[in-house]
Formats: C-alpha cells, sequence, structure tokens
C-alpha cells in the first residue's frame, strides 16, 4: 500500500554556539576567512541548522562583545587578514612580522598594538571609495556610520579617552564642533568607515555561504550599549543621563543566591519616555539593521522590557538598586513591525516575574533553558528537559556558563547525585553526553550546544566569567578539533533525535 501519511514540517532543530573570535586563525583572533567557511561544512555535514555567536560589535577595554563601542558597527578584528592579501592590500610578510600571541587563546593586548597598524596599511593602498559598491555602503548606513566613524576618530585623536572627558564643544556633541573635527579628522573618519566596508563586505559572504547550505546564524544584542559608545555620546537624549551627560542610573541585577552583591553592569539606562516619544525609531533601526546581519536574533536580558533594575550612579556594587517599569509590549510591537516576531529568541533568564512570562506569551517569542541550572535537586526546575516546552531554545550551556564536563566537575555531591538519577547514568564521566542526549530529545524546538561541549572539554575552555575582569572572552578553537568523526557522531545525535 502507499504511504498516505502526511508529515508536518519538522520544528525540531540544534545548532552550535561558536564565537567568531574563537574560530582557529594565524592572526590572534578568529575572522571571516576560510576558517569560518570550514566550520559552516562542519555543521552542514553533521546536519546543523544553526550557527550561533555573540554580539560581532568592536570591544573596548575588558574584551566583552556586550560592552561596545556601537550597537551597529562591526568588529575590525574579524577582517580576514588573508583575503587583504589575496586582494593584494597588504602582504603574508607584512602580516607575519607582527607577534599575534598564543593560538590557544585571544591575547586582545597584542591584537590591539598590532592590527589596526596593518589595517590601515590596507587602507592606504585601497582604491575602495572609488567603487560605486563603497558609495552605496556609506548611503545606506549614513544614519549611524557618520556618528560611529567620527567617534572613533576622536578617541583615537584623543588618546582612547571616553566621550565625556573630549573637549566640551565635541562632548556635548555640538554642530559647530561635528563639522570643525569632519574637516580636521577626514583621512581617519574614512579608514573607520573602510574598516565598516570590509567588515560587512566578507560577513555577507561567510552569512550567504551559511544560508546556501540552510544553516541559519543566530545573532546577539545587548539589550544595554556601553556608556563610552558612539551611541550614548550622538543620542544622548535616549539616556538617562544628567545635564554633564553623566548616567544618573546604570543597570544591573540585584544579590540573588549565586551573587551576595549582585552584578554591577554600568551600562546608561535608557529614557524609555523619550524612546517612545521618538516612536522607539532607534531600536526599530537597530532591529531592522540585526535583521540584515542575522536570521535569528537572541536579544539578551530580555527581562530588562518588561523591568529592570535601576542602581544610582557612583554605587560599587549593586545592592541598592530598585525595580522599574520598562516599555513592555510597546517596544516589542515597534520590535514586531519591523522585523515580525519569527526572527526573536527572548533571552529571559534571571529574575523572571509574571509579567515576563505574559509578554512572551503575547508575542509568541521562544524563551530559553539552560541545563546548567537544572540540577539543584529540586524535580519541579523549569530548567530539566522534563518540563520543557515546544516554543524553547535548550542550551547545554551559554557564554556565562561553565562547559558541560566543568560543570558537573565542579557539582556538590548531593546535586550529582540528582544528576546521575536525572540522566540514568552511575559514574561522573558519563554526565556530558547523558546530559547532550537529554537536550536532543527534549520537545524543546531547538537545541544549541557550546561547541565546548560536544569536544567534551574542561573548565579551562569556560568563554567568560560573570562580574569578572581579565581573562575572559579568550578561548579558542584548535585547527582540527571539529573533525570528520565529530562531524558524524553529532549527525547521527541528530538524525536519531529528529533534529
Amino acid at each position: 500500500m502507499p504511504d498516505t501519511v502526511k508529515h508536518k514540517q519538522n520544528k525540531r532543530s540544534s545548532g552550535i554556539l561558536l564565537p567568531v573570535s574563537s574560530l582557529p586563525s594565524d592572526y590572534g583572533i578568529g575572522a571571516f576567512g576560510s576558517e569560518a567557511f570550514r566550520f559552516l561544512d562542519f555543521l552542514k555535514s553533521a546536519r546543523q541548522k544553526y550557527w550561533q555567536i555573540l554580539p560581532l560589535g568592536p570591544t573596548s577595554i575588558g574584551d566583552s562583545p556586550y560592552q561596545s563601542f556601537s550597537a551597529f558597527a562591526g568588529n575590525p578584528y574579524f577582517i580576514d587578514l588573508n583575503i587583504l592579501i589575496e586582494e593584494g592590500l597588504i602582504t603574508k610578510e607584512e602580516a607575519g612580522a607582527f607577534n599575534w600571541g598564543n593560538r590557544n587563546e585571544v591575547d586582545y593586548s597584542s591584537l590591539f598594538a598590532s592590527r589596526y597598524k596593518l589595517l590601515r596599511m590596507a587602507y592606504n593602498r585601497s582604491r575602495h571609495s572609488a567603487t560605486q559598491e563603497y558609495e552605496v555602503f556609506c548611503g545606506e548606513n549614513a544614519y549611524w556610520l557618520n556618528d560611529y566613524s567620527l567617534y572613533m576618530a576622536l578617541k583615537f585623536h584623543f588618546d582612547q579617552q571616553a566621550w565625556w572627558l573630549w573637549p566640551e564643544d565635541i562632548r556635548f556633541y555640538e554642530v559647530s564642533a561635528i563639522r570643525k573635527y569632519e574637516k580636521e579628522l577626514k583621512y581617519e573618519t574614512e579608514f573607520w568607515k573602510f574598516l565598516q566596508f570590509k567588515f560587512f563586505e566578507q560577513w555577507k559572504k561567510v552569512k550567504d555561504y551559511a544560508n546556501h547550505n540552510d544553516i541559519k546564524v543566530i545573532g546577539d544584542i545587548p539589550i544595554y550599549v556601553a556608556m563610552d559608545s558612539a551611541d550614548v555620546w550622538s543620542h544622548s537624549e535616549l539616556f538617562q543621563l544628567d545635564a554633564r551627560r553623566r548616567p544618573v542610573k546604570v543597570s544591573g541585577v540585584p544579590p540573588d543566591a549565586f551573587s551576595k552583591k549582585g552584578q554591577l553592569w554600568g551600562n546608561p539606562l535608557y529614557d524609555w519616555e523619550a524612546m517612545e516619544r521618538q516612536g522607539f525609531d532607534w531600536w526599530k533601526k537597530r532591529m531592522e539593521y540585526s535583521a540584515k546581519i542575522y536570521d535569528k536574533i537572541r536579544i539578551d536580558h530580555f527581562i530588562g522590557i518588561v523591568q529592570y533594575y535601576a542602581i544610582p550612579a557612583g554605587e560599587t556594587t549593586a545592592v541598592n538598586g530598585i525595580w522599574e517599569t520598562g516599555p513592555g509590549l510597546k517596544l516589542t510591537n515597534a520590535i514586531n513591525s519591523s522585523v515580525g516576531k519569527t526572527r526573536i529568541i527572548a533571552e529571559d533568564l534571571g529574575v523572571v516575574a509574571p509579567e515576563v512570562k505574559l509578554l512572551l506569551k503575547k508575542t509568541g517569542y521562544p524563551g530559553m533553558r539552560v541545563l546548567q541550572f537544572a540540577f539543584e535537586g529540586d524535580p519541579q526546575n523549569e530548567h530539566l528537559p522534563c518540563h520543557y516546552t515546544n516554543n524553547l531554545v535548550a542550551y547545554s550551556g551559554t557564554h556565562d556558563n561553565n562547559t558541560l564536563v566543568g560543570f558537573f566537575d565542579s557539582l556538590k555531591r548531593k546535586h550529582l547525585k540528582f544528576a546521575k538519577e536525572y540522566l540514568h547514568v552511575k559514574k561522573k564521566k558519563e554526565l556530558p553526553q547523558a546530559a547532550i542526549c537529554a537536550l536532543y530529545a527534549s520537545v524543546a524546538d531547538t537545541v544549541i550546544l557550546q561547541a565546548q561541549d560536544i569536544l567534551m572539554l574542561p573548565a579551562g575552555a569556560r568563554m567568560n566569567f560573570p562580574s569578572t575582569i581579565g581573562n575572559n572572552w579568550r578561548w579558542r578553537l584548535g585547527k582540527n578539533e571539529l573533525n570528520r568523526e565529530l562531524a558524524k557522531k553529532l549527525e547521527r545525535l541528530t538524525v536519531v533525535y529528529d533534529r
């Protein structure tokens, strides 16, 4: 008899979280070159549907991609030097003459000392400004590119000082000062535009290759922007700043079981009333722009849209903050009008008030679950796979978590016992693989594994320790670690669990 069963389109999927910075490279940090394409080939051979990355913005002091100089610009470090060599803009000898640090981790100080020297060589030799592609790029992105490029030119002009330490006229973004410095720093400003042009030229080819192979890119946007950023400098009216352009209140999260003093992030808070008066135009542009460079967009700290923790500026901990009401549905409606609701992933981790769950229900955005939050001995813990629902993205861990191996190594005895019971294993070394299988077997529509977890790497491969400065964001993938054997293993898992 013919098969008359009609199969529904399978929504079940899986992918890997791997920051661009962690890709292998001969030049100190991952980039948009051959290793990015090799990684996409690995994903395809393993039947994965998603590549999740961290924010692509230019990093500042502390190296965090969540504290960027711009909510729109790309990190010039990700411009692949081998492509510039192929284009004749630099030579292999010039690129090899610099110290790029240890191949096993990103050395940001070496990058800062060397990368811009090479990129300036490329800029000086390039004839990009005569091309129609460059003209179109600058025109389409003028609403953020002009301010960002001038901001970076000024930052280097004033010896890397934060913008609130600049001379008063330019600090306050006065029109006469803008015109003056645009004229004085024209060549330097054009350099920063050139870098953005090359960044997005290369990234587009990577993303197009991913999409051609039925792989979607999940981008990540921080809810807040850094105080020292082109956005706050040029749009100060949209933030809670005083007459001196200093923050009145800053971002963070309150004390909890993991942090007695809470987390003091220090970002300036939005003036949501001012945002609303402008029809949330800045947010609309940000989301429209993100939708061009990503297929799906994870909004970090989504709960801050409903309610946000406001800490008086000048506090050294997050203890004395208070909860304030965010724009909620007004903002999500504006976002949906720009990019639709099917492209958003809501990072709803932390103190989740009923209002947050209600907003998720109204928007239809998928929330998140993280397996490493599950094994605290409570059988009703929502992060246990048995409690997942379809409309979720489930993670082995995020950039803020340990590796699975490191996590189970660090568990207290009673929690370890519970994990073994739940995952039906007898030995601790069996837990990471059993945890991955439990994620894949769950009803969650999407499962994302850290690259470190498919490699079964220990705690030393962890990406970030929240609320700490230094030695974060450094982990890098070895050149041939994601091999054929691993792809076959992951492919089998994907087939068995119908992802």
